[in-house]
């Protein structure tokens, strides 16, 4: 299931890394999962239940633990 959520919303969701940028819907090259992408550094987030869940330790993928610029 693909993530529907109102343009608007995604207009004004942002990643909550520093380096955060705009989320897009689907998950790498998965368009229809339930997750949103960060433009910037590549996390995961899921969605669950038509919500958005915008923790760090709830993301999948992007750069490695301790990575340069994180925390």
């Amino acid at each position: 299931m693909a993530v529907d959520l109102q343009p608007q919303l995604l207009e004004i969701l942002a990643c909550p890394c520093p380096q955060h940028g705009p989320l897009r819907p689907g998950l790498g090259d998965d368009a229809q999962a339930d997750y949103l992408t960060c433009t910037s550094c590549g996390r995961g987030f899921p969605v669950r239940d038509g919500i958005p869940v915008l923790l760090l330790d709830e993301a999948v993928g992007g750069p490695a633990p301790g990575a340069a610029g994180e925390g």
